[in-house]
């Protein structure tokens, strides 16, 4: 089957009931070394190519025609036709629908640790990078190092590259590309402790156990910790792990503390 014999669907029918962004599924009918044709059923033509061809031409390699494949509507008429496709943009948008599930459920899950810096480690789910702040480890895994050292914490995170361990979804924003783990929620080690009570306004005195690109963690209540998001760190030049410091609890949401620090 050529690509110039594929029928055009008329405007009305490649826009009706489209959007840019809907995951779509449909089956492979055509595919040459420049793009890949989709039959989407009512829905129309799809078509892979260009900069999204050459993204997804290795996951590619192995599809034959009549396979099925998933994928995402970027633009709902090129200039021939046909609905643009992304698969790389599919797979990543189902990768955190499933983290989400993930999450909600509680579940545990296995990763290899990937790498590792002062901070913590980046660990690879789903095909998307995570953190494990040093925070969340649990005790067995944690550094640790006298006087807490950077450079020592850091070598002795990098012992654990390779080795594959057990993580919860901590939180996760697929808006903004965050995925944080926790190995320690894993034993039920929760933020809130249930025979402490904590309020929305209430101030705390802690010390910074864990920084991350997404913030910090303060410690305080013999072992109860908070975030500090990124934006909130502005105000604080230049924390540094074992800082103590106070906040104020900004919210508490899904048995998580959110801090503020003073202006």
């Amino acid at each position: 089957m050529q690509t110039k014999n594929l029928k055009k669907n008329s405007k009305e029918e490649i826009l009706s009931g489209l959007k840019i962004g809907e995951i779509v599924e449909g089956k492979i009918i055509e595919k040459d070394k420049t793009g890949l044709y989709v039959d989407l059923g009512s829905k129309g033509i799809g078509i892979i190519f260009g900069k999204e061809f050459a993204q997804a031409k290795n996951s590619l390699k192995s599809a034959n025609l009549g396979d099925r494949i998933t994928a995402k509507i970027v633009d709902l008429e090129t200039e021939d036709g046909y609905k643009e496709l992304s698969l790389a943009s599919a797979n990543q948008e189902i990768a955190w629908q499933d983290l989400q599930k993930i999450k909600e459920s509680e579940e545990t899950i296995e990763a290899v640790v990937k790498a590792a810096n002062k901070g913590g480690l980046i660990l690879t789910i789903n095909s998307l990078d995570g953190f494990l702040p040093a925070s969340q480890l649990l005790p067995e895994h944690y550094p640790k190092v006298e006087g807490a050292d950077p450079l020592k914490i850091t070598a002795e995170l990098q012992k654990l590259i390779g080795k594959t361990i057990k993580v919860s979804i901590f939180d996760l924003d697929a808006t903004e590309n965050k995925l944080i783990l926790s190995e320690k929620q894993i034993k039920k080690e929760k933020l809130v402790l249930p025979e402490i009570n904590f309020q929305e306004g209430d101030e705390v005195e802690g010390e910074i156990s864990g920084i991350t690109s997404f913030g910090a963690f303060l410690s305080f209540a013999d072992g109860i910790e908070g975030l500090i998001p990124s934006e909130e760190m502005a105000k604080e030049n230049n924390l540094q792990m074992g800082q103590k410091l106070k906040a104020k609890i900004a919210s508490i949401a899904n048995n998580r503390i959110y801090l503020a620090l003073n202006s």
